[in-house]
């Protein structure tokens, strides 16, 4: 069966658990080892020669325990826990030095008060710089890895390629995704794991430190993928809450303002309809004075109708009286001609 193609170039697996081989294999796919650091941690490994329980000095709870890598020489105790302490509360650091001269072998263990601190600083840690070195982090692999051996008898993971002795299935080198066949039956026979085809993560993606039991989700294979977010994953993550807040405010800002709006609606209804009610209480009152007014007129009219009416008939009067003056006087003169006569 085919191991990959085009499609997982770029894609990676993690060991769960140790196999000296297998760590010594690129892809994970290796059944036969191929440097002597690999069959001596063989040898240890089937001869059980290597007890993890042994060490007097790891102590503590192995959840809670972050193994850091990659000091500087120069690094102390002191300069190392103010670094870890801002990711939480510190029970026991051990930074493990040379049992001779006591100088720094380049690497310690931290105990976090809590799984929650460690898994924190297991996520942020990794690659920080501590007196200008590159540090590396992981689980504590010695107490929770099985089937773990040491590099000092030719296991552990990582290593630097002028050793001539790198070993993968460990977060600083994963295994590649295999492009050749898988040989599933020899790898079976060994006790190797087999790579998880069609399972594969992308090489930003963090490997899961085993977790506690009853810890674990029961939506994923317990011990295999968790996944804290990559730093790439945590950018888009932090681009969705952004946009998420965005939304959210432009929603509670559009909001005010049809809000807003609808009380001004309001408002200028309601003044509207006062303005209605001003117009027709003022258009009452102008009509009732218009109304008044309009009697008085009316009234005025018609006394000076009748006043007319009164001239009228004292005019008709005088001139009756003048007509009957005038007529009598006419008869007395006639009188007085006809007397004369």
């Amino acid at each position: 069966m085919s191991g990959g193609g085009n499609n997982v170039v770029n894609k990676v697996f993690y060991a769960t658990s140790y196999h000296p081989i297998q760590a010594g294999s690129i892809d994970g796919t290796d059944v036969a080892p191929h440097d002597n650091g690999v069959r001596r941690a063989l040898l240890c490994y089937n001869a059980g020669l290597y007890d993890p329980s042994g060490d007097s000095k790891a102590v503590g709870d192995p959840y809670s325990t972050l193994f850091v890598g990659r000091l500087s020489h120069h690094t102390t105790e002191d300069t190392l826990r103010e670094v870890m302490i801002k990711y939480g509360r510190i029970k026991n650091l051990r930074l493990v030095r040379h049992i001779v001269t006591g100088s720094s072998r380049g690497y310690a263990f931290v105990e976090f008060e809590s799984e929650k601190d460690m898994l924190r600083a297991y996520e942020d840690a990794h690659h920080s710089l501590i007196d200008g070195r590159e540090i590396i982090v992981d689980y504590n692999r010695q107490q929770l890895m099985p089937g773990w051996i040491p590099r000092r008898l030719g296991g552990g993971l990582g290593g630097r390629k002028e050793s001539g002795q790198l070993r993968f299935g460990g977060r600083e080198r994963p295994f590649r995704a295999p492009l050749r066949p898988i040989p599933h039956e020899d790898l079976q026979k060994l006790g190797i794991q087999l790579p998880p085809e069609g399972r594969y993560m992308s090489r930003t993606q963090i490997p899961s430190p085993p977790r506690r039991k009853g810890s674990v989700s029961d939506d994923r294979e317990e011990g295999y993928y968790y996944r804290e977010k990559s730093s790439v994953e945590r950018e888009e993550d932090f681009k969705e809450r952004s946009s998420h807040r965005y939304n959210h405010s432009h929603r509670s800002s559009s909001h005010t303002h049809s809000s807003h709006r609808r009380r001004s609606k309001d408002r200028e209804e309601r003044s509207r309809t006062e303005s209605r009610s001003d117009r027709k209480e003022r258009s009452r009152g102008t009509e009732d004075r218009y109304g008044n007014n309009k009697g008085k007129v009316s009234g005025l009219s018609k006394r000076s109708k009748r006043g007319e009416e009164e001239e009228e008939e004292r005019s008709h009067k005088r001139h009756k009286h003048m007509d009957s003056h005038h007529h009598h006087h006419m008869r007395s003169s006639s009188r007085d001609h006809q007397s004369s006569d």
